[in-house]
């Protein structure tokens, strides 16, 4: 068990997914109440490292009979192979899980006692997503609803968190916000399912590209995309929208096959980080 594999197993890129979403709800707190401080920001961002070591090394555990290793796998999909590739032990890549959650529960009560009441509840609550969309009985990633607990996490508690950290309190939140980022949570989920629509197959895993197809989950992805950016532009910066629609339509040009399957991810998270981040700058700099 090399760090290369600890590495592999906390797959770096994910972190995208959770900072963009804490960080807009940061730059929503400082909008609204003029509140900021340094230290809250490296909290929340240790506060995204755990949460995403939790996420990864959980999911990685709770999949480890359907996932992929090698080559079959992307930087998006398939898990990180670890398990598969059998660089980590599946019980040691739990106990890693466990201990990251202890820890990441630990932070959320001493900011809960320092800033918020919210901060325990919202950590909780990613556990309790995790959980519901992972491991038995619920597993929704496998009934169908996957999706929804992924919006639900990204798109609602981690911009709430960023807020009431900042802030301290929730009451003036902007709430018409959490429409743009769960759609965005959403398409995420849809975007990076694609590439393992084989494999969910056989795993009889019912994800929204093996219910309705790799094809149409493509355009359902861009709608729910596009209807994302269309929220920030109503309730955000119209220009942080513009920003998004570049990558949207560069997916235009793309063809079939994997590789094409790889640069759709990449623009759709494009997309939708252009959206939170354009709109999070616009907030503090103008």
């Amino acid at each position: 068990m090399s760090l290369r594999s600890w590495i592999q197993a906390s797959r770096p890129l994910a972190q995208a997914n959770l900072a963009g979403p804490v960080l807009l709800g940061q730059a929503l707190a400082f909008d609204r109440t003029g509140r900021f401080g340094w230290p809250w920001l490296v909290a929340l961002f240790a506060w995204t490292v755990l949460d995403q070591l939790v996420i990864v090394w959980g999911n990685d555990y709770a999949d480890r009979d359907d996932d992929v290793g090698g080559s079959a796998k992307t930087p998006f999909s398939g898990g990180s192979g670890v398990i598969q590739e059998g660089k980590i032990r599946p019980a040691a890549l739990k106990r890693a899980a466990l201990a990251a959650y202890a820890l990441l529960l630990a932070l959320g009560v001493v900011l809960s006692v320092l800033r918020s009441f919210w901060v325990l509840p919202l950590t909780l609550a990613a556990g309790l997503l995790l959980w519901a969309y992972s491991f038995p009985p619920v597993r929704l990633s496998y009934r169908g609803g996957g999706e929804h607990l992924q919006a639900l996490g990204v798109g609602v508690v981690l911009p709430l968190l960023g807020f009431a950290v900042q802030a301290g309190e929730l009451a003036s939140f902007p709430w018409p916000a959490l429409l743009a980022t769960y759609l965005f949570g959403f398409a995420g989920n849809v975007a990076t399912a694609l590439p393992d629509v084989g494999v969910d197959r056989r795993a009889k895993k019912r994800t929204w590209p093996v219910r309705f197809g790799p094809n149409s989950s493509r355009w359902y992805c861009l709608a729910l995309t596009v209807a994302g950016l269309g929220a920030v532009s109503a309730f955000g910066h119209p220009l942080a929208a513009a920003l998004g629609t570049l990558p949207v339509i560069a997916t235009f040009r793309l063809g079939r096959g994997r590789a094409a399957i790889v640069r759709f991810i990449l623009l759709q998270g494009a997309a939708a980080q252009f959206g939170i981040l354009g709109w999070a700058a616009f907030l503090v700099w103008l």
